[in-house]
């Protein structure tokens, strides 16, 4: 990618941006629409929609098990975009992508490969009070299947990682380091690379759950040196129903399969099978083949654009909304933590989030409300929920603007 791109060295039009989406040009409830719900699910670019839809015209047929044009066709377009997804992450080779259904799957994927077959009663999995749940219940199936035990590493009032706490929780029945990148729930992003650091000083594991991460700064695998990288598509402004697991090759090759069936096999027979090189031993069944491909063109337009450029730009509407929200009598921004991406999670005094966000959708602004797939990390924070507006390469000024708006209507509505 050109350097000059990602420095910043060309202005950012979001007006450009903006118009390479169609969805974005639709009005909800005769208002335009304001999409401020990213964090779940960013939007999909023409040249996404154009590379699935070229796929689904062209190119479409079951890959790796053909000799037809038509399937030597799909299978390099399917593997070339593994290879773009290890460029993205610059991992050591493409052996070390699996293509899964999501981050969710992913972590389940070491969860029941690497888990299950490793641990043992006592050994200890630390994640943060901060984890999505997908980094969480698999970890509590582990433990219950193996006898291991769940430790959580505390937050401070602002919702940083606790990291003196953390360092004292390390020890040596700790197996495993399991965290998010960046907090789905308050965008605090979390020192991944300190965090990594430390448990390799133990000789500890550690999963880095990214899919708030990847669409917003440059991940390097290698540089950061965890074993176990996972994200999501659909975050990536992808399409839905894939994700990517990024695993050390040592790691992976010593792994058992999780899911059996075609393509990840070598032989079988009725007495028993054997297992296909990676990274096809995880990949169990047809993939999701115009997924894997559209989630390539959605990395070749973020770094078209220039990722130091996207997260310039929406640190610059968290902070115009920070400012804003916090103006706005009754408010509490939840998250405060001076390193954060482009999530405001906040509650309206004597309303709902669930209210709140209803008002909102008539104002044509669409944010999340509710407690984000993080419910105990609600339970410290002390709220039921939380409404949470986020931002993404599309997002504008005049979008926070209509937030802003919204917001003091329903405390008026609700006055």
């Amino acid at each position: 990618m050109n350097a000059a791109v990602d420095a910043g060295a060309i202005p950012y039009d979001v007006a450009q941006v903006r118009a390479q989406f169609p969805i974005l040009s639709r009005s909800i409830n005769g208002r335009p629409l304001a999409y401020l719900d990213s964090a779940a699910s960013t939007q999909r670019p023409r040249p996404v929609l154009d590379a699935v839809e070229h796929y689904e015209t062209h190119l479409h047929a079951n890959v790796h098990r053909g000799v037809h044009t038509l399937s030597q066709l799909a299978t390099d377009a399917f593997e070339a975009s593994r290879e773009r997804v290890r460029r993205y992450l610059n991992a050591a080779s493409s052996r070390e992508i699996i293509f899964v259904r999501g981050a969710t799957e992913a972590i389940n994927l070491v969860a029941q490969s690497w888990g299950r077959p490793t641990l043992k009663p006592g050994d200890e999995i630390l994640i943060s009070s901060l984890e999505h749940h997908a980094n969480i219940v698999p970890w509590q199936m582990a433990c219950a299947a193996t006898g291991a035990k769940l430790v959580v590493a505390p937050i401070t009032a602002c919702g940083e990682l606790d990291f003196n706490a953390y360092l004292a929780l390390l020890n040596e029945r700790t197996r495993l380091v399991a965290m998010t990148h960046v907090s789905n729930a308050l965008g605090t992003v979390l020192p991944v690379a300190r965090i990594v650091a430390a448990a390799r000083d133990k000789g500890i594991a550690t999963l880095i759950d990214g899919a708030q991460a990847v669409a917003h700064q440059r991940v390097d695998v290698q540089a950061l040196g965890c074993d176990f990288y996972a994200f999501s598509s659909h975050k990536l402004y992808g399409p839905t129903g894939l994700g990517v697991l990024y695993g050390r090759e040592a790691m992976l090759e010593a792994m058992p399969p999780w899911q059996g069936g075609g393509d990840m096999i070598r032989t079988v027979s009725f007495q028993s099978s054997t297992w296909n090189e990676l990274p096809y031993k995880f990949e169990a069944g047809t993939p999701h083949i115009s997924g894997a491909i559209g989630l390539a063109a959605a990395m070749d337009f973020v770094e078209s654009l220039g990722l130091q450029r996207i997260a310039a730009h929406e640190h610059s509407l968290l902070a115009q909304a920070t400012d804003a929200l916090s103006q706005i009598p009754g408010i509490t921004l939840h998250g405060t933590a001076p390193h954060k991406a482009g999530v405001l999670s906040f509650t309206l005094k004597g309303v709902h989030p669930h209210d709140l966000g209803t008002i909102l959708d008539h104002e044509g602004v669409a944010i999340r409300a509710g407690h984000h797939c993080a419910m105990p990390l609600m339970d410290l924070l002390g709220v039921p929920a939380t409404a949470r507006a986020s931002f993404g390469c599309y997002s504008t000024a005049q979008e926070v603007e209509q937030l802003t708006r919204a917001v003091h209507k329903a405390r008026e509505v609700f006055a």
